[in-house]
């Protein structure tokens, strides 16, 4: 299974959505990074992917988008092949 990186925050809809459809996929390890406990980390996830907004996921060091790109990349078929390398 591949490595899943999650920036996310606390209390964040998407985020919660995010790890529910991952879970659905099969992934049982998912490395949150919470950037609203680190400042540090948003700077990160921002250089990372010129996005300011939570979720922002990462597998296997690919930026796969937020919440909304995964689940459209889940709805064409390429998600599950992404996480099954």
């Amino acid at each position: 299974m591949a490595k899943v990186v999650m920036y996310c925050t606390a209390v964040c809809p998407y985020c919660i959505n995010a790890e529910r459809l991952l879970k659905n996929r099969g992934v049982t390890e998912i490395e949150k990074i919470r950037i609203d406990l680190h400042d540090e980390q948003r700077v990160i996830m921002e250089a990372r992917s010129k996005r300011r907004t939570v979720p922002q996921i990462f597998i296997d060091d690919r930026h796969i988008g937020g919440f909304d790109d995964m689940a459209e990349l889940d709805r064409e078929g390429g998600l599950l092949p992404l996480l099954q390398q």
